[in-house]
């Protein structure tokens, strides 16, 4: 599967290395290319995950805000509920098509 912005491929990974969790496929951290995404203040905790990670994603001179998410330290009864350890595995918003 991929995940591209504009013709640019973000992350790319084998479905079967991918974990969908509340309809977000999220991405191994290894597939996803880092210099496309920069940290980004936006605070959030899910009650459930734990404390995000938000990204904002690169396009060319651009950067769209909070496009991409992470957990780097999910709670330790996520993985329970998810089923796999998710840590740090990347998922992507809005503009960002993931696609087969």
């Amino acid at each position: 599967m991929k995940a591209v912005l504009g013709g640019t491929v973000i992350a790319e990974a084998p479905k079967e290395d991918l974990i969908a969790i509340e309809g977000n496929w999220y991405f191994p951290p290894s597939s996803v290319n880092a210099e496309l995404l920069e940290k980004s203040p936006t605070p959030y905790t899910c009650p459930w995950k734990g404390e995000c990670q938000y990204f904002n994603v690169k396009d060319g001179d651009a950067s769209l805000q909070d496009r991409a998410w992470s957990y780097p330290q999910p709670y330790p009864t996520a993985f329970d509920r998810v089923g796999k350890d998710f840590s740090n595995y990347v998922a992507f918003w809005k503009e960002v098509q993931v696609t087969d």
